[in-house]
């Protein structure tokens, strides 16, 4: 008889230690065996010393399973299993030693039964009480056989230990089922908690690799999905009460965007109270756009992510209990330890987003950066050259802006400045990189411009910034490069759309000139 293999795989206690227990258990067996045969010296078989010596034997051959075992790299689980068979035989033995069935030995089977469906499994207690079983009516039909020796009485004595027997094995079997039954719903709860800690963990390491708050979403609730199998999730942004889709698992046409959500409806509830909402089922008229997403959703759990004393973001999983069932409150007390890892991770992203963006936005303008500028023109440049394509620059001056400054104030230089940078925004091709290159100049990377087509946008550029209401009008004057026309490195096209920008100004401000144009006027 061995151990089932289950609970040893899924040890939450070390097999070391449940064999450290079980070494006290079997010295407490002999020295409690060695105790009543003191007591009992007229119902003995042998003498007290023959008894003490069989105590001391089973005590040593234990012992030295359990060296074998440690030789073995506590590799030979079978030794486990041998060590409880040995066990069952010394009771049977000391039983017999001390009268029978009216000996008060037989109590330790149930001390013996009770332990190890505590410490192996409730599986191995019931082959163990089985074999305690078979060990019993190996006595008793050894005696009646003659084999041992017989009882005193003759045919009545047997009937009589049969009963006390039979009884016996009874009462050991019904608390044996009772304490197997409770220790399966323990161990059951002890494996699903172990499961879910596990998957808590996988999670926290995959969150480490999570570098944007996509990836933090997507992972949170495809562990939330694999760990509860829940049908359907959704994870929502929650600024204000303007709520934006993050990520979701198997929505009915999901779309990302913004909705706004009534005071009433379940995600500005789980927002406001920070509390987890459970939903039998969702309103119509409150919440509309959920509604349309998860058709027919019941029993959903709403989970807030708290961050910094405020809800960052708000879960929503459909369980997919039947309408009615309760949603066990394992589930939503670990989803929302889930959440509040996610929470922070969520926030950390956020921020880490924010940041990046500060590091290569224009404080000022929004625009990119001077940084921003020089990245982006080097992998564009490194682009071209793969690809054999052109690529223009344009460098973008506004005329006389420190007169302008000097006349109205650098907080109107300053007005001026956003409201231009707005309409390169606004007039920019989408591909474009439009930065900020410094005081009152801008500068725009075109991938895949030829110098006619950069010309065109750079006019384009030039007119939106003289038309455009700002609080002081003001003009541009532009200078546009070509690679690798005009130059074949990053530094190179900067100088030679200044060329053009100082080109520009010579000729009287407020319009477009090339680098070609340029240096072809300086050498005439």
């Amino acid at each position: 008889m061995t151990p089932s293999s289950a609970p040893v795989r899924a040890d939450l206690v070390p097999l070391d230690e449940r064999l450290r227990y079980l070494r006290v258990l079997r010295t407490l067996l002999a020295g409690a065996t060695i105790l009543f045969a003191l007591l009992l010296r007229s119902s003995l078989i042998n003498s007290l010393p023959a008894i003490a010596v069989g105590a001391l034997v089973y005590l040593a051959a234990a012992f030295s399973f359990e060296a074998v075992w440690r030789l073995l790299n506590r590799r030979g689980l079978w030794i486990f299993g041998l060590l409880l068979m040995l066990d069952g035989v010394f009771l049977a033995w000391a039983n017999y030693e001390t009268g029978g069935s009216s000996s008060p030995v037989r109590y330790l089977v149930l001390v013996h039964l009770s332990a190890v469906a505590l410490l192996a499994s409730y599986r191995t207690a019931l082959k163990l009480a089985l074999w305690h079983s078979m060990l019993a009516f190996v006595v008793y039909y050894g005696r009646q056989a003659g084999f041992l020796s017989p009882l005193r009485g003759g045919h009545p004595a047997l009937v009589l230990e049969y009963h006390r027997m039979a009884g016996f094995i009874i009462a050991f079997w019904m608390l044996t089922l009772v304490i197997c039954t409770l220790s399966a719903v323990n161990e059951r709860e002890l494996r699903r908690r172990r499961v879910d800690l596990e998957a808590l963990a996988a999670m926290g390491r995959a969150l480490e690799d999570a570098d944007d708050v996509v990836a933090v979403s997507n992972v949170l609730l495809q562990s939330l999905g694999a760990t509860f199998g829940f049908e359907r999730l959704a994870l929502f942004d929650a600024p204000e009460r303007q709520f934006h889709l993050l990520s979701c698992l198997d929505l009915d046409d999901a779309v990302v965007g913004d909705f706004s959500a009534s005071p009433n409806s379940v995600l500005a509830q789980a927002c406001v109270t920070r509390s987890t909402q459970l939903v039998q089922a969702l309103d119509p008229t409150t919440d509309a756009w959920l509604t349309a997403v998860m058709r027919g959703a019941r029993n959903l759990l709403v989970v807030p992510l708290v961050a910094e004393g405020r809800a960052v973001a708000v879960v929503v999983a459909q369980t997919g209990l039947r309408p009615g069932s309760r949603i066990e409150r394992r589930v939503v007390a670990t989803t929302e330890r889930f959440t509040s890892h996610a929470a922070l991770a969520l926030r950390n992203a956020v921020l880490l987003q924010r940041m990046a963006e500060m590091a290569a936005t224009d404080g000022l303008t929004a625009l990119a950066n001077r940084r921003s500028f020089d990245e982006a023109l080097a992998r564009d440049i490194a682009r071209a050259e793969r690809m054999d394509t052109r690529l223009s620059i344009v460098l973008l001056d506004l005329d006389n802006f420190k007169a302008l400054n000097d006349t109205y104030g650098h907080v109107v230089g300053d007005g001026v400045l956003s409201q231009v940078a707005a309409v390169l925004r606004e007039y920019g091709r989408e591909y474009d990189t439009v930065a900020r290159y410094g005081g009152e100049e801008f500068a725009v990377v075109l991938p895949g411009c030829s110098n006619a087509v950069a010309m065109h946008v750079a006019e384009r550029l030039r007119a939106a910034v003289d038309e455009a209401p700002t609080e002081v009008p003001v003009t541009a004057s532009c200078g546009v490069a070509t690679f690798p026309i005009d130059a074949t490195d990053a530094r190179g096209l900067i100088q030679a759309a200044d060329e053009g920008l100082y080109a520009s100004k010579r000729a009287g401000r407020n319009r477009v000139t090339s680098a070609t144009d340029a240096r072809s006027a300086a050498v005439s």
